[in-house]
């Protein structure tokens, strides 16, 4: 006998409010006592942000959704745009959790503006973007990423990647530092002594290096993306928190790569 079928439907919905996502979407499949509740918008508003009505409202394009449910998933399998377009947001599905992407345009990138030789900004099918960063040649690579603690989730452990892609004839990717820092705790001197070192083309490195260096990985998307760093998001009053990724000591020449952005997502 299905017993949840005879608890009222709010004592089920307080119930699932204390499960997460996944579990309130499964649970249909339990028993057919849960399915109404299950797809309640009184649950779904519970895994929402508190303040995701602020979200909506800065959308670039308007999304219409019939329920909290569609919202929410929504949110997890298509980033929205925010902002006028200079950042993206979009929900960790498991978690909740927020997701960022800053967009090229907001990065701090030397040389990056007005210097059509060595940076050039240009459109690409497969950006979320209108625009991305495209490197022609330096010699000095470094690109910043900052945002406020006070945006991202509390409580979180988030990793910041940088999102690329590289053209054919790139050179000089192979070995780059980055980090991450509390820009009000952390000068960038002390970042620059822990930074980690990364690659941005893995089949370059050489393999009695590949220990100590960070590799990057293809996304669903289609993009890569290579870790900068990871820190705790506690209360989100921390400030500023960037991430860097840098070559300015090896000044050798540099081109071929596509910024689309960087990322903060939970771990």
């Amino acid at each position: 006998m299905d017993y949840f079928r005879l608890l009222p439907e709010g004592c089920v919905s307080d119930i699932l409010s204390y499960t997460s996502p996944k579990d309130a979407s499964t649970s249909s499949a339990i028993s057919r006592g849960f399915k109404s509740a299950a797809e309640s918008d009184v649950i779904w508003e519970k895994f929402l942000l508190d303040d995701y009505q602020d979200i909506v409202s800065r959308y670039v394009s308007p999304r219409v959704c019939s329920s909290k449910r569609e919202l929410y998933f929504s949110l997890c399998d298509s980033p929205v745009l925010i902002d006028g377009g200079k950042l993206s947001f979009s929900l960790d599905k498991k978690t909740a959790k927020k997701c960022y992407m800053i967009s090229a345009r907001e990065l701090a990138i030397s040389w990056g503006v007005d210097t059509p030789w060595y940076w050039e900004w240009i459109s690409h099918p497969d950006s979320r973007f209108s625009e991305v960063a495209h490197l022609k040649a330096v010699s000095w690579l470094d690109i910043r990423g900052t945002i406020g603690t006070q945006m991202l989730s509390r409580r979180t452990k988030y990793v910041a990647y940088l999102v690329f892609k590289l053209v054919e004839g790139h050179e000089g990717l192979e070995i780059v530092n980055a980090f991450v820092r509390f820009v009000d705790r952390v000068s960038d001197k002390e970042a620059e002594q822990r930074a980690s070192i990364v690659s941005l083309v893995e089949k370059k490195v050489r393999r009695r290096k590949r220990k100590n260096v960070k590799l990057p990985r293809k996304r669903g998307d289609g993009w890569m993306e290579i870790e900068l760093g990871i820190f705790f998001n506690d209360s989100g009053d921390d400030g500023n928190v960037e991430a860097r990724l840098m070559d300015i000591k090896r000044l050798h020449g540099k081109g071929g790569l596509i910024v689309q952005g960087m990322e903060f997502r939970p771990e």
